[in-house]
């Protein structure tokens, strides 16, 4: 990660510069537990709580960073507050799409029927960031591009 970041340290904005820097870390955590559960599942499987830890962890310094270094206590904790049922939110978004794109299911029962063809990639890392990418685009879309064209 310290490679990553120093090769893009020029380019990354100050007001950005720590979510770019958990992003970078996070990707490289996936990745790792990636290539644990290929060719060392067991620790992989001994690993596996924790490697959500380090992601959420790094998520939550990004904020402090951005936001609560710099504001009062109670603004911070509205912040606070906020982030995280901001972040649940997206979390349970994502997760319902990746079980109805790779099971057909939302808690054992059949929404797409019984001619859907599972999408096995969805209920891996690699689909979780995927279903990212197609939220942060959407809101992007829908919602950002409006605000930043001033209508």
């Amino acid at each position: 990660s310290n490679m990553i970041i120093s090769i893009l340290r020029k380019k990354i904005p100050a007001r950005i510069r720590m979510m770019v820097e958990v992003l970078v870390i996070a990707s490289l955590v996936i990745i790792v537990d990636i290539v644990l559960k290929a060719y060392l599942p067991d620790i992989s499987r001994k690993l596996g709580p924790y490697v959500g830890l380090i992601i959420t962890n790094c998520i939550i310094m990004g904020r402090a960073e951005a936001f609560a270094i710099s504001n009062p206590p109670w603004l911070s904790f509205i912040d606070g507050l906020s982030s995280s049922l901001g972040y649940s939110y997206v979390l349970i978004t994502i997760a319902i799409f990746r079980e109805l794109l790779g099971s057909g299911e939302i808690w054992g029962i059949n929404v797409l029927g019984d001619s859907w063809i599972n999408w096995s990639f969805m209920v891996m890392a690699g689909g979780a960031f995927f279903m990212l990418a197609i939220f942060i685009w959407a809101v992007k879309g829908l919602f950002i591009k409006g605000e930043e064209e001033g209508t």
